[in-house]
């Protein structure tokens, strides 16, 4: 065997050690995510301290891993090769890959996953600054104040809630941020913060296209939402379903809790509003799961959707776990109190002739002998 021969074989066997002993005692993605996933099954189980100390290790564990991957990156980036190519990402990638630099390759792979690669513009800075911020976990923040939460810590919940906020955009799944603005607001409410709570359920409502309407192009929102105001203050709740689907699951909550907090306070118009949302995605949620199953249905009545409900288990858990009864409820009070009586009448009948609407069978019966337009509501 030739001594360049001997050189080259030697050179093959140890830059893989090498590339290996970088990384060496840092754990690995599945490591800090399988350990995050331990702290979940230990928080179902009501075990918070171990939780909230697997999160942490979670939480620590990835900051490990991403600080290792910038290393070699940026120790790639430094090498005077590199330099002379400037800020061109095309460039430096093209001779990253062609180079065979594993670990800073694997890097700009981990960092297109994560953020689309467009977003740079060609920049190696602006990559290597989006790359600084991928070793945070905000879901980890977000458990970690969930345990403080159940540990009877609102204040440092709360924090924790707002730092995993700040950084929603790293969200496996986008749908986690309106979860913790959600548990934002219920923090609010348990510290009687009302004027927060309402901001944050407010900005919640305002990513529905429908409801928002401003900044929406022609504004097809807000002529939307005015029509469907319309047909409920003329028509009332039954023809506003017939004629309207809307299904912003995401903003159903939002919609109901401010509709109760206006109602609470007796602003009928704002109550009005929000319930009405609340009352259409609702609706459409569970006639849409009925024509998934029997495409030929139609709606014809809210009587006759009822109906549809109590004979199947799944949409009567549904109904009672979001309200069904108690937002129509209310929603008839809002127009009471908007000088809309039919309309409020024709909803209290509705709920006066349900057996399965429990206490707002009751409350409607009342209020169609007796209709008082004062709030009947209490907030927490």
């Amino acid at each position: 065997m030739t001594r360049a021969v001997k050189k080259t074989l030697l050179v093959s066997l140890v830059l893989p050690l090498l590339a290996h002993s970088a990384f060496a005692g840092t754990p690995g993605q599945r490591d800090w995510w399988y350990t995050f996933q331990r702290g979940q099954i230990m928080f179902s189980r009501g075990d918070y301290g171990n939780a909230l100390i697997a999160f942490e290790d979670a939480r620590r564990d990835r900051l490990a891993v991403y600080d290792r991957m910038e290393s070699a990156l940026i120790d790639v980036l430094s090498l005077g090769e590199f330099r002379r190519l400037g800020d061109s990402l095309d460039w430096v990638e093209r001779h990253i890959r062609e180079r065979h630099f594993t670990y800073a390759a694997a890097a700009l792979d981990e960092l297109y996953f994560r953020v689309p690669r467009e977003r740079f513009g060609n920049s190696v800075a602006a990559a290597l600054e989006a790359f600084g911020t991928l070793r945070y976990f905000p879901e980890a923040e977000m458990w970690i104040g969930k345990t403080f939460l159940a540990g009877g810590a609102p204040e440092l919940a709360l924090r924790q809630f707002r730092l995993a906020l700040s950084r929603r955009h790293l969200f496996e799944n986008p749908a986690l941020a309106t979860d913790l603005m959600y548990k934002i607001a219920d923090v609010h409410r348990l510290r009687q913060e009302y004027r927060e709570m309402e901001r944050v359920l407010l900005s919640i409502a305002d990513d529905g296209t429908l409801w928002a309407g401003a900044g929406q192009g022609w504004q097809a929102g807000t002529f939307a939402r005015d029509a469907m105001t319309r047909t409920l203050q003329t028509n009332g709740a039954e023809r506003l379903v017939a004629l309207y689907r809307y299904g912003n699951v995401l903003a159903l909550r939002a919609h109901r809790e401010l509709g109760f907090f206006y109602a609470a306070s007796g602003r009928h118009a704002r109550a009005q509003e929000h319930l009405m949302f609340a009352f259409l995605i609702q609706n459409t949620v569970i006639i849409d799961e009925i024509i998934r199953r029997r495409f030929d249905f139609e709606f014809a009545s809210l009587g006759g959707l009822a109906d549809e409900i109590g004979r199947d288990p799944f949409l009567a858990a549904y109904a009672d776990e979001i309200g069904f009864f108690r937002t129509a409820f209310y929603l008839a009070n809002s127009l009471f109190g908007n000088g809309r009586a039919p309309q409020a009448r024709e909803l209290w009948a509705f709920l006066a002739a349900r057996d399965d609407a429990g206490e707002w069978r009751t409350r409607a019966a009342s209020q169609l002998r007796s209709p008082q337009v004062g709030p009947t509501l209490v907030m927490p």
